[in-house]
């Protein structure tokens, strides 16, 4: 399978965790490229349910090698609680977890910059952030004033610690913003070092001697292609590029050692937080997608925004991150409706739009121009072939490559490892 690059093509929460876990059975390493902690990726391997945040759901896997690139930013105690978590499942890391001595850190002064700045925004202003301090963070390695995940590995840490804590007690106070426990902090903080500094290694050479040796490597992304930083429906983004480029950036390897890009979108959209959202459903049937679809946060437990298929943000998607085929989840959840739509273009102030705007205000004027088809009654979730679908389910997978001009090769019809079907070339 070479290289390969899994990326969100909608807001996030497609469903990308599953869809690692299942590529992974023919890959050797997985690497994370951006994001933190706000990230949530859900893999069920039997009746086991697993919720991760920061390892990549490679390491379900017990003969995979998993990485912490450097484009991510870690929350030292989460990723603590994440490896006990694992341990308590019978998942051991010791190995085969790798951090990235360059990724930037998220101390407790960033989640307390997180949650002042969104509670000072008006309420038509209001992000939806998770709270994790990841803008903050990202916004202090910008900035040149954070701290790397080496840092825990290096000398003098104890001493070096207490005095950045201190400062960030400071600047907090100073700006009329939330503080936290210096001494709570500090102790934690050690405490993760000890547990995490056989881990921190430079992953740049390591991926390289990997890629030397013959290994197959899958670079995961967090949030989606509609949260980027750059070609997001900004600013109601994350904090860093959540597209394929940022698979070069955030681990050191080459943009041309990445071999495909496979796309992981929904049979619907849904979204978390506020933004432009020109397909969502504020209705009954928005809410029986939302249940059937257990659409609430893996990491914050808000319920998501639910609409139909957005056929221009799948082709803007696919143009920003050169997608090669798509993996397309949750196809059984609009199992048993009598009709389904889909988002062909966009109406803007009288005129026809087949590309989202940059301006987040005129995206919010967006006015979808939908096609009807067919709907299916017959069950899709037991089903393990494509030729066994209900005839408009089929229709329906085909019509959204046609729309999109990318192939369908993966098709996920529930949560669970197993269900997932093959599909042929049309």
């Amino acid at each position: 399978m070479a290289n390969v690059v899994i990326v969100g093509a909608q807001w996030g929460d497609e469903g990308k965790g599953k869809i690692v876990d299942v590529l992974m059975q023919d890959l050797d390493w997985v690497v994370r490229y951006q994001g933190g902690s706000n990230a949530g990726h859900t893999v069920e391997i039997g009746a086991q349910r697993y919720a991760l945040h920061l390892i990549p759901s490679g390491i379900l896997r017990p003969d995979k090698t998993c990485v912490i690139g450097n484009g991510v930013v870690v929350d030292p105690q989460e990723l603590v609680d994440e490896i006990a978590r694992l341990a308590g499942a019978g998942i051991g890391v010791r190995g085969r977890l790798f951090v990235s001595d360059r990724a930037h850190m998220s101390l407790p002064c960033h989640k307390a910059v997180d949650a002042g700045s969104e509670s000072r925004r008006r309420t038509g202003d209001k992000l939806g952030t998770t709270l994790r301090g990841i803008g903050p963070t990202y916004a202090d390695k910008a900035a040149r004033t954070g701290l790397r995940m080496g840092f825990l590995a290096g000398p003098n840490l104890a001493a070096r610690l207490r005095a950045r804590l201190e400062a960030d007690l400071e600047t907090l106070a100073a700006q009329g913003l939330p503080t936290f426990d210096l001494e709570a902090s500090f102790a934690e903080l050690c405490g993760a070092a000890e547990i995490l500094r056989p881990h921190i290694v430079d992953t740049v050479p390591l991926l390289h001697r990997a890629m030397a040796e013959g290994k197959n490597i899958l670079f995961e992304g967090a949030q989606g292609t509609m949260l980027d930083l750059d070609f997001g429906t900004y600013p109601f983004v994350t904090s860093s590029n959540s597209t394929a480029g940022g698979a070069a950036t955030g681990t050191g390897v080459p943009p041309r050692r990445l071999d495909r890009v496979i796309g992981v979108i929904k049979a619907y959209t849904t979204r978390v937080g506020a933004g432009p959202f020109p397909t969502e459903l504020n209705d009954d049937l928005g809410e029986r997608l939302r249940q059937r679809g257990r659409e609430f946060g893996t990491t914050t437990g808000r319920p998501r925004r639910c609409g139909w298929f957005d056929g221009v943000v799948a082709r803007y998607s696919a143009m920003v991150n050169g997608i090669d085929e798509w993996a397309l989840t949750k196809l059984d959840v609009l199992d048993g409706l009598p009709e389904i739509r889909i988002a062909t273009s966009y109406r803007l102030d009288g005129r026809s739009m087949d590309t989202p705007p940059a301006d987040a205000a005129a995206f919010a004027r967006c006015e979808p121009v939908c096609e009807s088809v067919p709907g299916w009654s017959a069950p899709t979730a037991d089903v393990s072939r494509f030729e066994d679908l209900p005839e408009a389910a089929r229709r329906y997978v085909r019509r959204l490559e046609t729309l999109t001009g990318v192939p369908v090769r993966m098709l996920s019809v529930g949560p669970r490892r197993d269900r997932t079907i093959a599909v042929p070339a049309a």
